[in-house]
């Protein structure tokens, strides 16, 4: 089992920017893919960027097209820690933002708000 716990949500202005931070638990080593998700209200869920692999060298990072160029998904594995660094933020990057890794199954973080105000 992984355990998720993400934090760095809040309210900043357009242009801001945000950092989000995914600490992985548990079975780290059964992770073969993560990534960040978003959820707007009144929309489905949709990917925001990902790692072809887990808390391991290698792999590649894959985006969403509305936020290549502005946002930049990381890792550290030595902290079993995920970030998704956010530039350039817009109003309509408001969305309850949620990490997943998948190993046997997935596994998702509680979510954290970001709110950009016009």
């Amino acid at each position: 089992q992984v355990h998720l716990v993400e934090s760095g949500g809040g309210l900043v202005q357009a242009g801001g920017s945000l950092r989000l931070s995914c600490a992985a638990s548990g079975s780290i080593f059964s992770i073969n893919a993560m990534g960040w998700y978003r959820q707007a209200p009144g929309k489905q869920r949709e990917l925001v960027a990902g790692f072809t692999t887990g808390f391991t060298s290698g792999g590649s990072s894959y985006y969403a097209d509305s936020v290549k160029g502005r946002f930049t998904i990381s890792r550290d594995n030595a902290k079993n820690t995920m970030y998704l660094q956010m530039n350039s933020l817009k109003p309509e990057d408001t969305a309850v933002y949620y990490c997943t890794v998948r190993g046997l199954i997935e596994y998702w973080g509680q979510g954290t708000q970001v709110t950009v105000s016009s």
